[in-house]
């Protein structure tokens, strides 16, 4: 039987001996969205066999991640089929990568369906791409930087400090007005992660970027790695107002993040049109697929689900 705990920050360290070394590149392994959005997911982990494992409820549904680590992963999926036999509720995974597909049509094969979900795919970018945004391709996001720095003279970048928090904030407090966030049921959620984020930003291990225009807070972003090749960048926030403070964050804070992460993902487009056209507009390296991994149901003698 797995006894399974809920996510807390004094589990970093634990949690992250297990990301930082996996190959895995997804958002989902980011020890700040594990924590930040808890309050939705009500996650939960536990070390098996020298595997780490996750829980969650995601819309009210039951469901787990791939297990990240070294051994007998079979063993440790029967456990985690047992677990969700226990609380009478289906096996299913999110967030499985092609390469996961690959590991469990290995060990168990046929016995699972594969959902893929393109709204939740994460756009995976190359560091150096967006750091220097050279060649013909980013010809336009060259243009926007140098139409900024040309309309804003008087710009400055600094990273995130404790000092600081409060003006990412107040920040946050016009976007949202702006975007109508309380009338909007995931915009809302993201505020509440954001804010969580915001307010333990040293211990989750987040770092981040602020962007000036004449005095005043114009953007703002911040992130962690993933693992030790891969750095994910969680939340970009501008004024709107400010012609090209988007543009100006990314490739500010891109040429701040260590150059030992060759890659950077920034996360899903949730299906919004807008996101998905301004995320596809830097050229991704990967567009990461993720799949709903179930198990086949069983006959009613076998599990009663």
């Amino acid at each position: 039987m797995i006894t399974f705990k809920d996510i807390t920050i004094q589990d970093k360290d634990t949690i992250t001996a297990y990301t930082m070394n996996s190959c895995r590149r997804n958002c989902d392994l980011s020890f700040s969205n594990l924590c930040s959005w808890r309050f939705l997911y009500h996650t939960q982990f536990a070390i098996v066999d020298n595997f780490l494992v996750f829980k969650f409820w995601a819309g009210g549904e039951l469901a787990y991640m791939m297990p990240i680590g070294e051994g007998d992963l079979k063993k440790v999926l029967d456990d985690l089929i047992e677990d969700a036999h226990r609380e009478n509720e289906p096996f299913c995974m999110l967030g499985v990568c092609s390469c996961m597909r690959e590991d469990l049509e290995a060990i168990m094969p046929g016995q699972f369906t594969f959902t893929a979900d393109r709204d939740y795919a994460d756009y995976i970018y190359l560091h150096s791409d967006l750091a220097t945004l050279k060649g013909k391709k980013f010809q336009s996001k060259r243009n926007h930087i140098n139409k900024f720095r040309n309309m804003y003279p008087d710009h400055e970048y600094t990273p995130i400090t404790p000092d600081k928090i409060q003006e990412c904030m107040e920040l946050e407090a016009k976007w949202c007005k702006a975007n109508d966030c309380d009338k909007q049921e995931g915009t809302g959620n993201e505020r509440r992660a954001l804010t969580y984020a915001l307010e333990h930003f040293e211990e989750l291990g987040l770092t981040g970027g602020i962007l000036y225009v004449n005095g005043e807070i114009a953007a703002f972003t911040f992130g962690m790695p993933i693992n030790k090749e891969t750095f994910g960048v969680h939340v970009e926030k501008a004024d709107t107002n400010i012609e090209g403070a988007y543009t100006m964050i990314n490739y500010e804070f891109a040429n701040r993040i260590p150059e030992q992460y060759i890659y950077i993902n920034r996360e899903e487009d949730l299906g919004i049109e807008g996101l998905r056209k301004a995320k596809l507009s830097y050229q991704p390296e990967t567009i990461l697929e993720k799949y709903m991994v179930c198990l086949k149901e069983h006959p009613v003698e076998t599990f009663k689900w």
